[in-house]
């Protein structure tokens, strides 16, 4: 049973007052994070317990010559301090005895408990926050002071644990960068380039992020460097590398028009069809508009990128450029020039659309940081900054979610045809859909 008892000081002045009005626990500020880490402790001590408990009961029957059990509790390890996103929690983990011997190694068992392994002195919650906060620009002898107080400890936040940890990402990343890639297939993939300024005073570290959704739907980084956005050879290098390690070229890669990733796409992979993501466009046709016109036009664009089929997007298409074209020709042009690219995902899954129209995946796991100002002290690096972006990814990745209708994805890949997001069953549909849809659009000329 958890007992509160208030701090002496709650009898004097306003904390007297408070107390009297809304009873003890108002008493003390800090009372309630208190109560939180007091059942935080318990409940983990209690976990941990059960752990062992059913490690011990699992081995039961494995005894020595004399009768001896070989797997036994043995007291209790040291008090540690463990940040979590309930503060820091005082842990007294169990200890194991295992004297069972590894076959292949003649070494002797050792018990790793899965709640808390030995090495953690912070939860994944709280390991998952850092390099956000890098990236925020907070330098590695800010974390302590500015985690502290909220955690309740600066344990494990020191400048020299931050570099390590900073270390040990750096080498996870690179190893990241040199995996095989033969055994996966891509069939959609998004790609952006996200300018963050990570301690550096004289440049703006740009990531260049590929993102993929894989055969069985579920969406996973490929590929994540250092480069200039606008650069074609930047990308260049990134897709030569994709591809030497395994890369099957996509189906369909979704990006900003104004990327060099376009150029390096067609040089590598020429197989691969484009998608202009909406919400860049959208930005670059507002962009060139008056904001007076800007209601009246993202309604208009909207009538495009979310109407119900190809045909009738064309249709919204042409409108567009009749009621803007006179007066705002250079905001038509940016939908006119690329009219074929922001369509193509018409060609897909309906299920699909919603996910092929923009580089969300990407946007969304970057939108904290990547319009951040502030550059901080110290030297700073463009390795720390790219193994940071690796870890925030890699945090991101553990939630999203899988594409709708994943089962379409494999469909996708083995060259399914589809018209107006449904599947065509027999090939020579078409010939017939497509002769429907350029009817459609040359309707409207004619009867001009």
């Amino acid at each position: 049973m958890l007992t509160v008892v208030p701090e002496e000081s709650a009898g004097r002045g306003e904390s007297a007052a408070a107390a009297a009005f809304f009873g003890p626990i108002a008493a003390s500020t800090s009372l309630i994070d208190e109560i939180v880490r007091e059942g935080a402790r318990r409940m983990l001590a209690e976990a941990l317990r059960a752990e062992v408990a059913a490690h011990i009961e699992r081995f039961a029957g494995e005894l020595d010559e004399n009768g001896h059990r070989l797997v036994v509790r043995n007291g209790y390890h040291e008090p540690r301090e463990v940040l979590t996103s309930a503060g820091a929690v005082e842990v007294v983990a169990p200890r194991v005895n295992d004297k069972r011997i590894e076959p292949e190694t003649g070494e002797r068992c050792r018990f790793s408990s899965a709640i808390l392994p030995a090495w953690a002195r912070k939860s994944a919650k709280v390991t998952e926050v850092l390099p956000l906060l890098y990236l925020h620009g907070l330098s590695s002898s800010d974390f302590g002071p500015a985690l502290g107080q909220f955690l309740g400890s600066e344990a494990g936040l020191s400048a020299p644990v931050i570099t390590r940890l900073t270390e040990t990402w750096k080498t996870e990343q690179r190893a990241f960068a040199e995996r095989d890639l033969s055994g996966v297939d891509y069939v959609y993939v998004w790609a952006d380039g996200i300018h963050v300024n990570v301690r550096l005073e004289e440049h703006k570290l740009c990531l260049l992020v590929m993102i993929g959704v894989r055969a069985d739907g579920r969406k996973e980084l490929i590929a994540l460097a250092d480069g200039y956005r606008e650069s074609t050879e930047s990308w260049a290098d990134l897709l030569r590398d994709a591809a030497r390690r395994g890369m099957r070229a996509p189906v369909l890669a979704i990006g900003d028009g104004a990327l060099g990733f376009w150029g390096a796409l067609r040089e590598v992979f020429p197989e691969t069809r484009e998608q202009r993501c909406w919400f860049h466009k959208i930005a670059g046709v507002l962009g060139a508009l008056p904001k007076s016109a800007h209601p009246g036009a993202k309604k208009a664009l909207a009538e495009i990128w979310n109407a119900e089929d190809k045909t009738h997007a064309l249709t919204a298409a042409r409108a567009f450029e009749a009621a803007y074209g006179a007066k705002f020709g250079k905001a038509v042009a940016k939908i006119t020039g690329d009219l074929d690219e922001l369509l193509a995902f018409y060609d897909y899954p309906a299920e699909h659309w919603q996910h092929l129209r923009t580089t969300n995946p990407i946007e969304s796991t970057f939108a904290t940081v990547r319009h951040r100002t502030k550059i901080t002290k110290g030297p700073g690096s463009r390795a720390a900054g790219l193994a940071m972006a690796f870890k925030l990814i890699e945090a991101a990745q553990a939630r999203w979610r899988a594409v709708n209708a994943p089962h379409l994805v494999a469909l996708v890949r083995a060259g399914a045809r589809f018209h107006n997001g449904k599947l065509l069953e027999r090939p020579d549909a078409t010939n017939t859909a497509q002769q429907a849809d350029t009817a459609a659009e040359a309707a409207p000329q004619e009867a001009a």
